[in-house]
């Protein structure tokens, strides 16, 4: 089993990109964070996240973690 299914934790970095017409390069240049950091995250593969990262991250984006991060119940 996935370890993403074991914690049901899920990313939605994806679609808040979307959202804000943003590449992920242009969200790396923001916030000072490398494209391949920043798409282990998007891609649900990160153990985890400094909230230094998490905060600078949604101020780019203007949202809050709960746009970006939500639980599944398992």
């Amino acid at each position: 089993m996935p370890e993403e299914e074991i914690h049901g934790i899920r990313i939605h970095l994806d679609r808040v990109l979307a959202e804000r017409g943003m590449t992920l390069t242009e969200l790396s240049a923001r916030v000072d964070i490398t494209v391949v950091n920043l798409s282990v995250l998007k891609n649900g593969r990160a153990k985890a996240i400094r909230f230094s990262t998490l905060s600078r991250i949604c101020e780019v984006l203007q949202c809050q973690p709960g746009d970006l991060i939500t639980h599944d119940s398992v």
